[in-house]
């Protein structure tokens, strides 16, 4: 009862933040498996979310966690979540994995690519370049054959349409961790893949 129809009534929207993504396994073709997510907190504005991909045998194939602001979408900025909003939420316990931190640093000594431009096809529902768009964006960084097991992401500041991007590339033993710029060198989303 409090999803997108709800709070965009009252001009709200939750936007996410950052998120960590640990794949265990990866399925095989039409291998039944079960998406689950739920809500583990919510700390003034903020709302933290898990999520995980299960097989038939209730294995782990991937487990996530998820960190969420309510914004206002007539100011751009954050609001506290009401108790009424944190009420109708079935809390569940927060999933047994590592967390991380949720800032990554930004790479200093890296490759500067070729900017590219936003399409409206990389837009969601508010007007700003998709969450998950940013990641696809990053993974054409990545060599060939590489076979991602962690994935990191920051989201800093929002993308629009026409806005030019700057990909920012550091491959290291740890990983590879991909800023996506603006002109100014400020970061949209900062991205760090580590192999299987």
């Amino acid at each position: 009862g409090v999803g997108t129809r709800f709070l965009k009534k009252q001009d709200l929207a939750w936007m996410i933040l950052s998120w960590q993504i640990e794949i265990l396994r990866r399925p095989y073709l039409a291998e039944p498996i079960t998406a689950q997510t739920w809500p583990y907190g919510f700390k003034a504005f903020y709302g933290y979310r898990n999520y995980a991909l299960v097989d038939a045998g209730k294995n782990y194939l991937a487990k996530a966690n998820s960190v969420w602001a309510l914004i206002d979408l007539k100011t751009g900025k954050p609001v506290r979540v009401a108790e009424e909003h944190v009420a109708r939420y079935k809390m569940e316990e927060k999933l047994d994995m590592e967390y991380g931190p949720r800032n990554l640093k930004l790479p200093q000594d890296c490759v500067k690519k070729e900017p590219f431009t936003v399409c409206r096809y990389h837009l969601d529902t508010n007007n700003h370049v998709n969450n998950g768009q940013y990641i696809r964006m990053a993974e054409e960084y990545l060599p060939d054959g590489f076979e991602t097991g962690y994935l990191q992401v920051e989201y800093k500041k929002q993308a629009f349409l026409n806005d030019a991007l700057t990909p920012y590339v550091v491959e290291s033993e740890e990983g590879i961790v991909v800023a996506l710029r603006d002109e100014d060198g400020a970061a949209y989303a900062v991205a760090e893949f580590k192999e299987v």
